[in-house]
């Protein structure tokens, strides 16, 4: 699945340039990760790397976009297709 930043979120800005897929932005009020583009890193690290860095724990499995790890490697490949 994709994930999510919660609203415990302190706009620290260091999630989104670790995000190797462009899928998290800024915004109205925190960051946002773009499900479409989020493969938790597969095809790139063992490990999200959003996740490593949050200094508030604070990006979880998003429930409303469940996806196995077979999908997220489609969405990686399909993503590096273009």
């Amino acid at each position: 699945m994709a994930l999510i930043i919660t609203d415990e979120c302190i706009n620290c800005d260091v999630c989104e340039p670790e995000c190797p897929n462009g899928a998290i932005s800024q915004g109205e009020e925190i960051y946002r990760i773009n499900p479409k583009l989020c493969t938790e890193c597969i095809g790139h690290y063992n490990e999200p790397q959003c996740v490593e860095v949050c200094p508030v724990d604070c990006i979880k499995k998003d429930p409303a976009h469940i996806e196995t790890k077979e999908q997220l490697k489609a969405k990686y490949q399909s993503l590096i297709a273009k």
